[in-house]
């Protein structure tokens, strides 16, 4: 009877009656509970009804009755993979293999359960055991190299892959394999090319859409990667990572704002992603966002384990906003973590944020060591060239409508081309502008760099033998440091573009002044200094002026009253100067306050600081941003210039002294805090520098109130623009031109760089 149930139990199995048979299975075991074959297939019906549970007690009963059946031991063993019972499935597979040494689902499902555990080793060892049973089977060989890669025995892996597309040449996950080993190895277009195999055979895999779009941005293809994860997300808009990920390649094209906008659509998918929030929150400060860049900074610095660098460009956000509520505490922050040698904030915001030049180098030095650490190539090792002419190149992000243009053109125009080669390396956009024009005629050579990595240009200079590199960007806007980091020059030189130390070992000198880098302050900096004569500040005589000069009513100014102006960017400001310009306001009937407007946010800020003093907002007013010549040419609207502290006006100041503007100043402790008291020496107009604060606030208020002095301040301006150093280009120029020379001659010599200055009287 019993053996008749079961014939007919394993018919109806065999048809797809699974209910059936499973009734009858059932009436076998209530005449014999520990019937295997009944146990065994009762379990199995379970199984495919998805009742794991059920299904694991049946077939654990039936192994318990027949412990030798490698079969039962194999369905058991899976079932509790199944149910996430690791250990178990492991010591029933090796059961099963104990009865059926050759069995090759268990060989190959136990390597699953060693992999799952990252017991690897055991697993490269079941896998070997696998080969070797069959050896002609691609998916062995792609298994094997899976434990390989893993195991980063990377060559092994790659020949592993490589045979199993010998035996399956179609084999999409094989190349998928292939091109993860290739990526280990950093063969990178040869694991494009893998990738590429993959998609021919599955063109819509998104696992190999997006190692193909990380393998070009590992190849240095940032556009094609962008290209490449578009296509990926096509298929799967929803993966917040891929946004990111094509972020950044857009980052690293300079496509900030297509960058942001990537980031935005991640962090909207995965809001809760700290990694994400951060590259939002730092492309919104690269694009000046200072506002959204604060949000979320604040979210990131609210967290578990914010960053060190958080209260740094907090700081700088706030600065851009004109928001000073928690400004001390920042620079508390920043100056702590400083001392302690953290990273905190970049060198151009610690040279608007700190009065310290000792802080200014540790920032600087923190800076280039985390940045350009020391390179194993090193272009230059110490050879002496014999050129006739002296070899300067000029390495700039901004040879365009640019301050770093509008203040050097002259010079450039007025070298000695009879004893200098000069050759402009420009990584800057070409706006197709009068500058632009005029400055590519102004160079011996002027050389597009936008195309070439660091790298390149680097081996192009020193193919080139430049003797002098000058950067002229130091740690501002796109500088590329990464280039001198390899030492494609004997002599490499920071000047003008950034106002302080670059803190860097592969920097050589400084180009300064007596007054911005007094005696006693060249240990606050890694370079030797060399000192010219006057100021360090070249100016150009050829500023384009607009013909027509504004009324102050269309520039929005009162047609009566005395105007203080700052055309600072308003970072520049801080709470101390503020306040002395709200007391100039309230004691100078009538006056105004002209600044430049920089951002809404920041206008509204000030605007409730002025109420905090009594001030009508009215009395602010704040001027839009207009081309350089029209700018010019409104700038003598103004009355008196109020410099800021601790950064001064630098091109802004000589656009004032040009166009005939006096400007009172007070000289701090570093660089950046003592540029307008240089430049007010330079035109011959020293009693406009305050040696404290409190002067400073005196002498302004004295000039507002005697206009007769003020009006003869201003006719020596305008005199002394013609016969003081300032705007002598051409004397500027040769005094440069033997701060180089006295460089040149001294690598020349076989002797290192050492401080000097220039005489005058050249």
């Amino acid at each position: 009877m019993t053996e008749m149930l079961l014939q007919d139990a394993n018919r109806l199995r065999r048809s797809g009656k699974l209910a059936e048979a499973a009734e009858l299975y059932g009436r076998v075991l209530t005449a014999n509970p520990a019937h295997f074959e009944a146990l065994h297939a009762l379990g199995l019906i379970s199984y495919q009804g998805g009742r794991l549970e059920e299904a694991e007690r049946l077939i654990a009963r039936a192994v318990s009755v027949n412990p030798q059946s490698p079969d039962a031991a194999y369905n058991h063993a899976c079932l509790l993979q199944r149910l996430n019972r690791p250990e178990e499935a492991l010591q029933s597979f090796d059961r099963a293999l104990a009865a059926r040494p050759a069995y090759l689902e268990a060989l190959v499902n136990r390597g699953g359960v060693l992999m799952g555990l990252k017991r690897y080793e055991e697993a490269l060892a079941n896998s070997e055991q696998v080969v070797a049973l069959k050896p002609d089977l691609a998916e062995v060989w792609n298994n094997h190299a899976g434990v390989l890669l893993i195991l980063q025995r990377l060559d092994e892996a790659l020949s592993a892959a490589d045979h199993a597309l010998v035996l399956k040449p179609e084999y999409v996950q094989a190349w998928k394999n292939k091109a993860a080993i290739l990526t280990g190895l950093r063969r990178y277009e040869e694991g494009i090319s893998a990738v590429d195999k993959a998609l021919k055979f599955a063109p819509n895999d998104l696992e190999s859409l997006a190692r193909r779009a990380d393998l070009l941005a590992f190849a240095g293809r940032p556009e094609e990667s962008a290209a490449a994860h578009e296509r990926y997300l096509q298929l799967k808009p929803g993966d917040a990572n891929a946004w990111h990920a094509r972020g950044y390649q857009f980052k690293l094209l300079n496509r900030r704002a297509e960058a942001l906008d990537c980031f935005e659509k991640a962090a909207a998918l995965s809001p809760g992603d700290l990694a994400i929030l951060e590259s939002r929150a730092n492309m919104a400060f690269e694009l000046e966002h200072w506002e959204d860049a604060a949000r979320d900074y604040e979210v990131l610095a609210a967290g578990d384990a914010p960053p060190s660098w958080l209260p740094g460009y907090l700081a700088m956000c706030h600065l851009h906003t004109c928001d000073w509520r928690a400004l001390d505490d920042e620079r508390a922050a920043i100056s702590a973590s400083l001392e302690a040698g953290k990273f905190v904030i970049d060198p151009t915001g610690c040279a608007v944020i700190t009065r310290s030049p000792a802080e200014q180098l540790q920032c600087a030095r923190i800076w280039a060591a985390d940045k350009y650490p020391p390179q194993p190539l090193r272009l230059w090792n110490g050879e002496r060239y014999g050129h006739e002419k002296i070899r300067v190149a000029y390495l700039s992000a901004d040879f365009r409508a640019h301050a770093t243009a509008f203040l050097m053109a002259g010079v450039f125009e007025h070298h000695d081309r009879s004893r200098f080669e000069t050759a402009a390396i420009t990584y800057s956009s070409d706006d197709r502008s009068p500058m632009r024009s005029r400055l590519q005629a102004a160079f011996g050579r002027f050389i597009d760099v936008r195309d070439k990595t660091d790298e390149q240009v680097a081996r192009l200079m020193r193919e080139m033998e430049i003797d002098i590199a000058v950067d002229l960007n130091g740690y501002t806007g796109d500088a590329r440091t990464g280039i001198l980091a390899l030492r494609p020059a004997p002599v490499q030189v920071n000047y003008l573009g950034y106002p302080g130390t670059m803190g860097a070992p592969f920097i050589d000198y400084i180009i300064g002044d007596h007054t911005v880098i007094p005696d006693g302050h060249a240990v606050h900096y890694s370079e030797k200094v060399a000192y010219l004569p006057h100021a360090y500040q070249a100016n150009d005589r050829k500023r384009r002026v607009a013909e027509r000069t504004p009324t102050r009513a269309e520039a929005g100014l009162p047609e009566k009253g005395f105007v203080f102006s700052c055309f600072n960017n308003t970072h520049k400001i801080g709470p101390e100067m503020f306040a002395i310009w709200m007391r100039l306001l309230r004691d100078v009937e009538g006056s105004v306050l002209w600044l430049l407007a920089d951002n809404p946010l920041c206008a509204e800020n000030l605007k409730r600081e002025a109420a905090i003093f009594g001030m009508a907002p009215e009395r602010l007013i704040f001027a839009p941003r207009v081309m350089p010549d029209e700018h010019l040419a409104r700038v003598p609207l103004g009355d008196l210039f109020l410099d800021t502290l601790p950064y001064n006006a630098h091109t802004t100041a000589s656009d004032a002294f040009w166009m005939g503007l006096p400007l009172v100043t007070c000289p701090g402790e570093t660089f950046p805090a003592r540029v307008a008291a240089s430049l007010l020496k330079a035109i011959g107009l020293p009693e406009l520098i305050a040696p404290t604060l409190a002067d400073y606030e005196e002498m302004a208020r004295t000039l507002a109130q005697a206009p007769e002095r003020l009006a003869a301040i201003r006719a020596k301006l305008v005199k002394n623009r013609d016969t003081e150093p300032m705007f002598d280009t051409p004397r500027f120029t040769r005094y440069l031109e033997a701060a180089y020379t006295g460089m040149h001659e001294r690598h020349q010599a076989g002797r290192p760089p050492e401080s000097f200055s220039v005489p005058a009287d050249i």
